[in-house]
């Protein structure tokens, strides 16, 4: 099937450092309602979500083989809860030195050498022998690389099924292969882990990442860098920091990184405190497994409610109300509860990733053409940094206090950063001025019912 003919570039950002037009927003202007199928009904989307299946779910069985490696090889707990750490605190590195990649290179070249880079670093874990520093440093690797592909890929998103409604539903399918691999490739880890020893397991997925970079090099179209380096493009540490300062240099896009930051930031903060809090309910390591499974289930259900049944208008009006109210389900844990209602606010929480559909449109309208792989770069960054901050900050909190208290804890202060965040993208929106582009209506954000 043909590919989506490719939507004209959108306009810079103006003179005057008001935002850009939001095509969301504009009164009156409903987009025909569009639904999964007809993402899907693109040929190259296919390959790339084909490949995203692939590689998810070899990362997360390879992310337990190797922690199951490391503890057999040391017996220590936190050298093997630090392979899991090794996974997110390099993203902050790739996020900003590297995250002119995305835009100076072609799409293309990019993600199959990021896929190769990852294998070759899984490929060298299996080796017998190997210290564990050396697996740890080599774990580091593909996590300072992963906000580069994964920036690099949402960019291109909108060269392949267009820069409107379906690019939004694109970035949902992608968010929702990954919720569905962390819940199946964790299932596969282990059962492959009962079966095989884990450098066997560890192969494997260097070999999905192999099939992953093949079916990107052969399954997507070749397309030019975005941004053109000439003689003044200077050094790509210099350009990558340069592009960091443009955006957040610009009010509106600063907004809406922190909208896509905050909430996550907290509503990991429970999830986080899982383990002690099942110890103290005297749940088993079932219990344990179903709690995290909660949030995942959540994501994955409101996720397909809202691209299946909202048009972007209606996704719109709901971006900012559930941004803020996101963490407010873990209040509850102020009252210790039960498993059976610890898991009932692990899934509504996981209800609130329903959010990010109306502010993906938004952001992408938000950066110019020529930023826009470093912008998605710096976005899931910066998410994943925020992730393991908020973990972290949770895990030190419960440690002088009850475990549940830090989760309601937890709740309210995000809901309250949320709405002060939310307050911010509202002011960027009033900038822009009472023209049709700049959602005069305030229905048309869902702020009424905040």
């Amino acid at each position: 099937m043909p590919n989506a003919p490719e939507a004209p570039d959108p306009p810079a950002l103006p003179t005057d450092g008001s935002p850009r037009a939001d095509p969301l927003r504009a009164p009156g202007a409903e987009s025909p309602r569009t639904g999964y199928r007809a993402v899907f009904a693109v040929r190259e989307f296919r390959t790339v979500f084909a490949a995203h299946l692939i590689s998810m779910l070899g990362e997360m069985a390879g992310g337990i083989a190797l922690s199951v490696l490391v503890y057999r090889l040391t017996g220590s707990p936190l050298l093997s809860a630090l392979t899991f750490a090794t996974a997110l605190l390099p993203y902050v590195i790739g996020g900003t030195l590297l995250s002119s990649v995305a835009d100076r290179y072609p799409a293309r070249r990019v993600l199959v050498v990021c896929d190769l880079l990852h294998a070759c670093c899984v490929a060298a874990m299996t080796v017998p022998g190997m210290p564990v520093a050396v697996l740890l440093a080599l774990r580091c690797v593909p996590a300072a690389i992963s906000p580069v592909f994964s920036g690099t890929r949402s960019a291109t998103l909108g060269d392949i099924v267009g820069e409107g409604d379906l690019f939004v539903l694109g970035r949902s399918v992608i968010r929702i292969t990954a919720q569905s691999a962390q819940l199946a490739g964790f299932a596969a880890g282990g059962l492959l882990l009962a079966a095989v020893s884990p450098r066997t397991v560890l192969a494997i997925t260097a070999a999905g990442l192999c099939c992953s970079a093949l079916l990107l090099r052969f399954g997507t179209r070749h397309r030019p860098a975005r941004h053109k380096t000439g003689p003044s493009g200077g050094a790509l540490l210099g350009d990558s920091l340069r592009g960091v300062r443009q955006l957040f240099a610009d009010r509106r896009v600063r907004a809406l990184l922190l909208l896509s930051w905050v909430p996550p930031m907290f509503v990991v903060m429970p999830e986080a405190l899982l383990t002690p809090y099942a110890d103290a309910q005297g749940l088993g390591s079932v219990g344990l497994g179903l709690l995290m499974c909660g949030m995942p289930v959540g994501a994955v259900v409101s996720e397909v409610l809202a691209g299946s049944l909202l048009g972007p208008r209606g996704r719109a009006r709901l971006t900012l109300p559930v941004g803020v109210l996101a963490a407010l389900p873990a209040v509850g844990y102020a009252a210790d509860p039960s498993f059976g209602w610890a898991l009932a606010l692990q899934v509504v929480t996981g209800f609130g990733i329903a959010y990010t559909l109306g502010l993906d449109q938004w952001f992408l309208a938000a950066v110019p053409e020529e930023l826009r792989g470093r912008a998605m770069t710096v976005l899931t960054a910066g998410l994943m940094t925020a992730q393991g901050l908020g973990m972290a900050v949770s895990g030190a909190v419960a440690e002088f206090v009850p475990v549940h208290a830090v989760a309601a804890l937890a709740g309210g202060c995000g809901a309250l950063c949320s709405l002060l965040v939310a307050l911010e993208v509202r002011r960027t929106v009033r900038r822009s001025g009472p023209g049709p582009g700049a959602a005069g209506s305030r229905g048309e954000t869902g702020l009424t019912a905040i």
